[in-house]
């Protein structure tokens, strides 16, 4: 969610102070009936000390048109004066050598927009209360002309800020406010959440953690809507500095002289919070069972600020306190602390369990092992995937050619079961290996960033596979390393004709896009054993290897016919079609121009 809003630049500050001429003799003036005119055109009418202003008058300024009615001394503006403007513009205050110094109201040409308060040097500086034209209205401390120190801005859509300023934009420790109800309480640089900080959602639920620049990063804690942060860790938070005390921002405004009493032992500064109304919290939350709402970008400027909010669901995840690791606002890790009730005599010993691999969790797929049927193939393919890569490994890195593409790029290899010259000894029947472009294959894996040697262990080390029951109705074989990392699918003919086809439209498109979320293909390749039938496959990346649970599985085909799921019950192993995806993803702006590119 993005929103703007900007306090009108006419309203920050008056307008430039006329210039003044200062006589340096009653000789320079044409005195007549307490009138003097200036050589420059100025007029001046009031009393008179030494042939130069003194006590009190009215003077205008022949070319600006400015006009000032009030204290003199010796020549200068002093004392309590008014000054109109032809804009409109009206101080009316305090003046001091000239300025305008003290207490004073400026009134821009527009009645709602108003500053009073404190100056000094004709600039705001000190206590004082700014009303924009669109409805915004700050109240706090100013050095300079800027705000700066303890102060609260509240914008004309109910959204405010309490806290420290500097340089206009929110910095040290504050408390923003939606008018949703959403809260964000913690520390701010330069307009953006930097930190440690809570954020609570209206609804309940909220997270404990630190932002860098406004995104989330390294690790926190989330809190759903039916448990809460312990009183005591906030007040020791509180008590130590890392939170803001919230006692001046959090309750109804404070009366004016209970502001400024406040905002005097408080000294030290925002961006602006959006203009555009939030989803409801049933919406944002409907991305499925997801992870919680997380705080994206706060970012202010001249123009106001931006904000940004990652959306996540906490639906199925009720009773459950999450550590949650982030990297610039990505989650890469998810922890369950305690899964109990409140009320439940668990939930006093709170207990840590694996979210990548819960040991409990019965996991995908049926080791292979001597006797089953897919056993000699699995050696097969272990043992040619480890000479392919052995063998590709050493040549020099290069570009790929025209040459490495197409069905005639590619090399097979006999493995005897006793050995040769060239094939080590196996178990295995004896089978002849082929290899499909393994020089375009061994690029992918690069630009992948799959290690080597990784990459060998995972599917040719002394681990064996496991064989998932084929999800589709393509009838293939799907095979996963024992870290899951990687998935190997058998082929029909048509299939690898295809793929090979489509290899270098796909090999440019991944050079482009190094974030490209389309399959990742590390291999492809054919056994054929000594019984006679061929099995072709190609070995890509498992996206189901990852440190975030899984709460849905869909498979997207693009298509309406016959893709939904008519499975009752669903729960996060279900696989879900095409018509089951209901949801909308609130994504970063830039994360989705990035996407759609």
């Amino acid at each position: 969610m993005q929103g703007r809003t900007a306090a009108p630049a006419a309203s920050s500050n008056p307008p430039a102070r006329p210039h003044q001429s200062h006589p340096d003799a009653a000789a320079s003036w044409t005195n007549s009936a307490g009138e003097l005119t200036l050589p420059n055109g100025d007029l001046y009418s009031g009393t008179l000390s030494g042939g130069v202003p003194e006590g009190t008058g009215r003077y205008v300024w022949s070319g600006s048109g400015c006009v000032y009615e009030g204290g003199w001394r010796r020549g200068m503006r002093h004392g309590n004066g008014r000054t109109e403007w032809p804009s409109g513009a009206v101080y009316e205050g305090e003046y001091s050598g000239g300025f305008m110094d003290g207490e004073g109201t400026y009134t821009n040409c527009s009645p709602s927009s108003s500053y009073k308060g404190q100056w000094k040097l004709d600039r705001k500086h000190g206590l004082g209360l700014q009303a924009h034209a669109n409805g915004d209205v700050y109240q706090g401390s100013w050095v300079q002309g800027q705000m700066e120190g303890q102060g609260r801005y509240t914008w004309a859509n109910g959204n405010s800020y309490v806290g420290t300023m500097r340089n206009g934009l929110m910095s040290g420790k504050g408390v923003l406010t939606w008018s949703t109800g959403d809260s964000f309480q913690g520390n701010w640089v330069a307009g953006v959440a930097h930190g440690y900080g809570l954020y609570t959602w209206e609804g309940g639920g909220c997270y404990l953690g630190t932002w860098s620049r406004g995104l989330k990063d390294g690790k926190g804690t989330f809190y759903p809507e039916r448990r809460r942060v312990p009183a005591a860790r906030l007040d020791d938070l509180r008590k130590r500095g890392v939170l803001p005390d919230v006692s001046f921002g959090t309750g109804a405004d404070p009366e004016p002289a209970e502001a400024d009493a406040s905002l005097s032992r408080r000294s030290s500064g925002l961006g602006r919070p959006p203009m555009k109304k939030r989803p409801s919290l049933q919406r944002r939350r409907s991305i499925g069972a997801a992870i919680g709402v997380a705080v994206g970008v706060v970012t202010g400027g001249p123009a106001g600020p931006e904000k940004t909010l990652k959306c996540e669901d906490t639906a199925g995840s009720s009773s459950q306190i999450l550590e949650r690791e982030y990297a610039q606002g990505v989650l890469i890790s998810e922890v369950v602390l305690d899964k109990s009730l409140p009320d439940s005599p668990s939930s006093k010993k709170p207990r840590l369990r694996r979210s990548r691999k819960v040991k409990d969790a019965k996991r995908p797929g049926e080791t292979i092992i001597k006797g089953h049927r897919s056993y000699d193939l699995m050696l097969c393919l272990q043992l040619g995937i480890r000479y392919t890569v052995g063998r590709i490994t050493p040549i020099q890195e290069r570009e790929v050619r025209a040459s490495d593409f197409g069905p005639k790029a590619n090399f097979w290899m006999n493995f005897p079961k006793n050995g040769s010259p060239l094939t080590p000894s196996h178990r295995a029947l004896d089978f002849k290996w082929k290899d499909y472009c393994p020089m375009v294959f061994r690029n992918l894996r690069e630009m992948f960033k799959i290690d080597t040697a990784d990459y060998m262990i995972s599917i040719s080390g002394s681990d064996a596979l496991r064989e998932l029951s084929s999800p589709g109705k393509s009838g293939s074989i799907f095979f996963l390393s024992q870290d899951d990392q990687f998935m190997i699918k058998t082929l029909r003919k048509s299939e690898v004709q295809v793929l090979l086809r489509m290899l270098p439209y796909y090999y440019r498109h991944v050079h482009a896009y190094e974030n490209t979320l389309v399959t990742k293909f590390f291999g492809l390749h054919r056994v054929r054993p000594s019984s006679g039938q061929k099995f072709r496959f190609v070995v890509m990346g498992n996206m189901f290897c990852t440190e975030l649970r899984i709460h849905r599985r869909f498979d997207l085909k693009g298509s309406s016919l016959g893709r939904s799921t008519e499975k009752i019950k669903i729960d996060e192993n279900t696989t879900l079609k095409d018509l089951d995806l209901n949801y909308s993803f609130y994504l970063e702006p830039s994360w989705r121009d990035a996407l759609l590119k």
